[in-house]
Protein backbone atom coordinates (compact mmCIF):
# COMPACT_ATOMS: atom_id res chain seq x y z
CA UNK A 1 0.00 0.00 0.00
CA UNK A 2 1.25 3.18 -1.07
CA UNK A 3 1.22 6.26 1.85
CA UNK A 4 2.20 9.62 2.32
CA UNK A 5 3.88 10.18 5.87
CA UNK A 6 2.84 13.22 7.59
CA UNK A 7 5.49 12.79 10.08
CA UNK A 8 9.41 11.03 10.33
CA UNK A 9 8.95 7.28 10.95
CA UNK A 10 12.26 6.05 12.15
CA UNK A 11 13.43 3.52 9.09
CA UNK A 12 10.67 3.71 7.06
CA UNK A 13 11.00 7.78 5.79
CA UNK A 14 10.67 11.60 6.59
CA UNK A 15 7.59 13.35 6.51
CA UNK A 16 6.25 14.40 2.90
CA UNK A 17 7.97 11.07 1.38
CA UNK A 18 5.96 8.66 -0.49
CA UNK A 19 6.58 4.95 0.67
CA UNK A 20 4.99 1.64 -0.28
CA UNK A 21 4.21 -0.85 3.67
CA UNK A 22 2.43 -3.23 3.94
CA UNK A 23 -1.41 -3.30 3.98
CA UNK A 24 -1.60 -4.20 8.29
CA UNK A 25 0.99 -1.64 9.13
CA UNK A 26 -0.50 1.60 7.18
CA UNK A 27 -4.12 0.80 8.40
CA UNK A 28 -3.74 -0.24 12.07
CA UNK A 29 -1.14 1.99 12.56
CA UNK A 30 0.63 4.40 10.72
CA UNK A 31 -3.18 5.90 9.97
CA UNK A 32 -4.81 5.91 12.99
CA UNK A 33 -1.62 7.69 14.68
CA UNK A 34 -1.74 10.31 11.99
CA UNK A 35 1.71 9.15 10.83
CA UNK A 36 0.35 9.04 7.30
CA UNK A 37 -2.41 9.56 4.92
CA UNK A 38 -3.33 6.87 1.50
CA UNK A 39 -1.51 8.05 -1.15
CA UNK A 40 -5.09 8.60 -3.57
CA UNK A 41 -4.52 10.13 -7.10
CA UNK A 42 -5.96 13.19 -5.30
CA UNK A 43 -3.69 13.18 -2.40
CA UNK A 44 -0.84 12.67 -4.97
CA UNK A 45 -1.70 15.53 -6.78
CA UNK A 46 -2.58 18.02 -3.45
CA UNK A 47 1.37 16.83 -2.26
CA UNK A 48 2.66 17.59 -5.28
CA UNK A 49 1.92 21.15 -5.07
CA UNK A 50 2.52 21.39 -1.66
CA UNK A 51 6.23 20.50 -2.50
CA UNK A 52 6.90 22.56 -5.00
CA UNK A 53 5.29 25.66 -2.81
CA UNK A 54 7.64 24.65 -0.25
CA UNK A 55 10.62 24.59 -2.32
CA UNK A 56 12.40 27.03 -1.20
CA UNK A 57 11.55 27.00 2.04
CA UNK A 58 13.49 23.45 1.91
CA UNK A 59 16.15 24.91 0.26
CA UNK A 60 16.82 27.40 2.97
CA UNK A 61 16.37 24.38 5.49
CA UNK A 62 19.35 22.51 3.50
CA UNK A 63 21.80 25.47 3.16
CA UNK A 64 21.54 25.93 7.05
CA UNK A 65 21.75 22.49 7.74
CA UNK A 66 24.92 22.05 5.57
CA UNK A 67 26.56 25.32 7.11
CA UNK A 68 25.79 24.01 10.83
CA UNK A 69 27.27 21.12 9.73
CA UNK A 70 30.49 22.97 8.09
CA UNK A 71 30.48 24.61 11.47
CA UNK A 72 30.20 21.53 13.62
CA UNK A 73 33.31 20.06 11.40
CA UNK A 74 35.59 22.65 13.10
CA UNK A 75 34.50 21.97 16.36
CA UNK A 76 35.94 20.67 19.55
CA UNK A 77 34.38 20.16 22.44
CA UNK A 78 35.67 19.13 25.88
CA UNK A 79 33.39 16.62 28.51
CA UNK A 80 34.82 16.49 32.18
CA UNK A 81 34.03 13.22 33.88
CA UNK A 82 35.39 11.66 36.89
CA UNK A 83 38.46 9.07 36.31
CA UNK A 84 39.90 6.65 38.23
CA UNK A 85 43.86 6.39 39.16
CA UNK A 86 43.54 4.24 35.99
CA UNK A 87 42.45 6.51 33.71
CA UNK A 88 38.94 4.66 33.28
CA UNK A 89 36.23 7.29 33.49
CA UNK A 90 33.09 5.86 36.03
CA UNK A 91 30.12 5.26 33.01
CA UNK A 92 30.58 6.43 29.65
CA UNK A 93 29.74 9.50 28.01
CA UNK A 94 26.30 10.17 27.24
CA UNK A 95 24.59 12.48 24.35
CA UNK A 96 23.10 14.36 26.98
CA UNK A 97 26.43 15.17 28.10
CA UNK A 98 28.14 15.91 24.87
CA UNK A 99 24.49 18.05 23.63
CA UNK A 100 25.19 20.02 27.09
CA UNK A 101 29.02 20.54 25.98
CA UNK A 102 27.41 21.97 22.63
CA UNK A 103 25.47 24.10 24.29
CA UNK A 104 28.34 25.53 26.41
CA UNK A 105 29.94 26.43 22.95
CA UNK A 106 26.41 27.89 21.62
CA UNK A 107 25.14 24.72 19.27
CA UNK A 108 21.62 24.12 20.48
CA UNK A 109 21.54 20.52 19.38
CA UNK A 110 19.02 18.23 21.23
CA UNK A 111 20.18 14.97 22.33
CA UNK A 112 17.71 12.49 20.21
CA UNK A 113 19.89 13.61 17.34
CA UNK A 114 23.30 12.92 18.63
CA UNK A 115 24.75 9.56 18.06
CA UNK A 116 28.20 9.00 19.73
CA UNK A 117 30.39 6.52 17.05
CA UNK A 118 31.95 4.62 19.48
CA UNK A 119 31.33 4.17 23.17
CA UNK A 120 33.66 6.81 25.24
CA UNK A 121 35.32 4.56 28.40
CA UNK A 122 38.94 6.17 28.58
CA UNK A 123 40.34 9.90 28.33
CA UNK A 124 41.02 10.63 24.73
CA UNK A 125 39.09 12.57 21.60
CA UNK A 126 36.36 10.60 20.06
CA UNK A 127 34.03 11.59 17.54
CA UNK A 128 30.09 12.03 17.22
CA UNK A 129 27.36 12.66 14.49
CA UNK A 130 24.76 15.29 14.90
CA UNK A 131 21.57 14.76 12.53
CA UNK A 132 21.06 18.33 10.91
CA UNK A 133 18.54 17.87 8.59
CA UNK A 134 16.91 14.69 7.05
CA UNK A 135 19.90 13.28 5.59
CA UNK A 136 22.79 15.87 6.15
CA UNK A 137 24.34 14.77 9.05
CA UNK A 138 27.66 16.82 10.66
CA UNK A 139 30.37 15.44 13.01
CA UNK A 140 32.51 16.94 15.83
CA UNK A 141 34.92 16.04 17.81
CA UNK A 142 35.13 15.30 21.63
CA UNK A 143 37.83 15.28 24.26
CA UNK A 144 36.77 14.06 27.29
CA UNK A 145 38.88 15.47 30.34
CA UNK A 146 39.07 14.42 33.95
CA UNK A 147 37.34 16.94 36.85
Amino acid sequence: MEIILKKDVANLGHADDIVNVKTGYAVNYLIPQGYAIMATPSAKKVHAENLRQRAHKIAKFVGDAEALAAKLAETTVQVAVKVSESGKIYGSVTTAQLAEALAAVGFEIDKKDITAAETAKELGVYEATVKCYKDIKGTFKYEIVAE
